[in-house]
Parts: structure tokens; sequence; C-alpha cells
């Protein structure tokens, strides 16, 4: 998160931060969603920083998503026919990139469990909300063996953060 942060200051870009584990989730939670809603309508880009727990993201980003990008909001449902239909999502014009951190190596997950994590986040949440596009999936970066790697691999998973953020900022310029 600081790499982001650091990037976006120089470039004087504003900045809300939603940090989950600062925020109180005792409910209701109404005041708390809808001030999460109100930011999410107000940005343009989203970053989702998460580490994976158990094969998903953290207790509180499953609810964030549960909770906030809710029906009527961040996405309707199109009927097809009558027992049939697909989400149409609201946030289709938002820029999105995701960050998630592995304790694990990447070749059990990738192939055992069928990179399950990424999946389920990108073509599930993310098509409902922000909408398919091949850059969902090229944008949800994984990191992993994190707790385990080298110093310099770690300096290089943030360099491709920066070099991301970097491209962002290139583009809206």
């Amino acid at each position: 998160m600081k790499t982001i942060l650091r990037e976006l200051r120089k470039h004087k870009e504003e900045i809300e931060i939603i940090d989950l584990y600062r925020d109180s989730f005792a409910r209701p939670r109404t005041d708390l969603v809808k001030r999460y809603q109100d930011l999410v309508t107000w940005c343009d880009r989203i970053y989702f920083i998460s580490p994976v727990w158990w094969f998903r993201l953290t207790p509180r980003m499953e609810v964030f998503f549960d909770e906030v990008f809710t029906p009527g909001f961040a996405y309707n449902f199109k009927n097809i026919t009558k027992l049939y239909a697909y989400p149409k999502p609201h946030l289709s014009h938002k820029k999105v990139r995701t960050y998630i951190t592995h304790g694990a190596p990447s070749l059990p997950v990738r192939t055992l469990y069928l990179n399950s994590v990424k999946l389920r986040l990108v073509l599930g949440v993310f098509t409902f909300v922000f909408g398919w596009k091949p850059s969902r999936w090229i944008k949800t970066k994984q990191f992993w063996s994190v707790p385990f790697v080298s110093d310099k691999k770690r300096w290089k998973y943030l360099q491709r953060v920066k070099k991301d953020i970097r491209r962002d900022l290139k583009f809206e310029i």
C-alpha cells in the first residue's frame, strides 16, 4: 500500500483510503456501508490489496464485497427469460487494480487449486460489479510465497506495483 500511496501523492492525486481493519465492523454497519459506497462512487480508480487466508481474501474484504457491492448499487440483474438473468454492472467505468499476496507458492495454487482465489474474484465479484474485460484478469496481480521470498524478490514485487501505478497515471494525464 505504501508504494501505491507514494506514487499517487507524487503526482498530487486526491486519495481516500478505506482501511477495513481500522474501521469498526460492528453491526449495524449501515452508515459505514453508505460511506464506502459514496467513496466508490466518487473515485475513478480502485486499488484492492489483500492477503489470502485459506484460499480466500480476508474476511473483511469478503464482507466489503458482500455489503458494499450490492444489487441496485453495483449491479442489477437483466432478465433473459423468466428463469435466467445476467448481471448488468453499474461500475464498469471504474479503473480497478488488485494485488493479492499469498503465503503459498504459485505452482500448487495455479494447478491443484485451479487459481481459485483469482478466478472467483475476477469472474465472480468483478464481472458482476465492474463488467467483464480481459484487463480485469491481467490487472489482478498475485505475489507468491511472500513470507518466504528474499528481500530482492519483494523489491521486484513492489517495482511491479510502482510500474502499474505509473502506467495508470500516464494514461490519465
